[in-house]
């Protein structure tokens, strides 16, 4: 498999698999527990099937979207995730590159292997910061003030993490960060040569915006699971999220919403964006899917908020059918990281310029010139 013949997801997963020791390559393609939730995220999208309009004149094609008051070429952009270094020794200075390039949002976690400064020289479009709120209230405030005066365009608060997800197949491969040998492992990282060179040999891997705060994750080797479970507050409630809110005082959103009664909840103390998310079938598996649960919610907040729809997109059509039931915009998260892992910076230009030709063929082949023309009478539940 060469970067080349990826025109897909799969194809995308399949080249990351050959670059990436079994423990990496498995935390970027596992989630919890049965990962039937994980499965769901991409199948939910079957049980709707689009209806075309034709003789409409497609010959100009607008599918550019605003989204919590930033406006990206394309309506879908790339979720915040972490560790990223991991994946390719550019990490996020690639992801930030290639959204830049298609004029679309890039979101930086907390647990970034890269600071919001030197993503904010790279990446001169809109920008988010993904917020873990810790235990340690300093920390809390660092992040927040380092977003800031980056000048990051939106906040978003996760607000699934409570505690770990029960990632099995982090446990059978021993999965850290930084990675550790096991003896399990070790055969895995030995037979991929040009991983571990530029692991060992390119700038000493690091969560930056956690330096100085905590040794969890940077000098001490932890599991996702276990950093969650030991460093994040367990006692956040939504007090504590419309502080925060006000406290950022511009655009910003709640990342993990998934019942109709959070999203209204949401709406009341002030933000400006959901993503209706199940952190991709890694948390609580058996919750119902982002976009089977999308109708409910769009429905709810009738347009007095944004609505993403964030986990198991694949495909252009995927976002059509949940920008035609009501989402402002979809993000991904594995989507582009399999292409990250893959070939860099290169491999996740070629992923989002994937996304982008299917969109505008799909959208030219629906019969619509505008993202707006979308709606669900194009639309057909099984």
């Amino acid at each position: 498999m060469r970067l080349k013949d990826c025109h897909n997801f799969g194809n995308f997963r399949a080249l990351a698999k050959q670059r990436l020791p079994s423990p990496i390559f498995n935390y970027i393609d596992g989630a919890a527990d049965d990962e039937v939730t994980y499965r769901r995220n991409t199948a939910a999208y079957e049980s709707v099937d689009l209806v075309p309009s034709v003789l409409s004149d497609v010959s100009e094609i607008d599918m550019s979207v605003e989204v919590m008051g930033q406006k990206i070429d394309m309506p879908f952009y790339c979720a915040p995730t972490a560790l990223q270094r991991l994946f390719h020794h550019e990490g996020e200075r690639a992801v930030a590159r290639a959204a830049s390039k298609f004029g679309t949002m890039f979101g930086v976690s907390s647990l970034s292997t890269v600071t919001v400064e030197d993503i904010a020289e790279l990446a001169p479009g809109p920008k988010m910061f993904q917020f873990y709120f810790h235990k340690d209230r300093g920390l809390n405030d660092a992040l927040l003030e380092r977003a800031r005066a980056a000048q990051f365009n939106v906040m978003a608060l996760t607000v699934d993490t409570i505690t770990g997800g029960n990632r099995e197949r982090d446990l059978r491969t021993g999965f850290t960060s930084p990675p550790r040998l096991t003896p399990s492992s070790l055969f895995s990282f030995a037979a991929h040569p040009s991983w571990a060179w530029n692991f060992l040999t390119k700038e000493k891997f690091d969560m930056p915006h956690l330096s100085g705060h905590v040794s969890q994750g940077t000098n001490i080797a932890v599991s996702v699971g276990d950093y969650f479970s030991t460093m994040l507050d367990q006692s956040m409630n939504w007090k504590d999220a419309e502080k925060l809110c006000a406290q950022w005082g511009g655009q910003f959103a709640l990342k993990g919403i998934m019942s109709v009664e959070d999203a209204r909840r949401a709406v009341d103390i002030g933000c400006t964006g959901i993503m209706v998310s199940n952190h991709g079938g890694r948390q609580l598996d058996g919750a119902r899917a982002p976009f089977d649960q999308l109708a409910e919610i769009c429905d709810a907040v009738d347009d007095q908020i944004d609505v993403i729809c964030e986990g198991g997109v694949q495909r252009g059509t995927h976002v059509l059918k949940a920008l035609s039931v009501g989402a402002k915009a979809v993000s991904g998260g594995r989507y582009y990281l399999y292409a990250l892992a893959a070939a860099g910076q290169a491999g996740v230009e070629q992923a989002l310029g994937n996304m982008q030709r299917e969109i505008e063929r799909d959208m030219k082949l629906m019969g619509v010139t505008q993202i707006s023309q979308l709606n669900r009478k194009n639309l057909r539940w099984h």
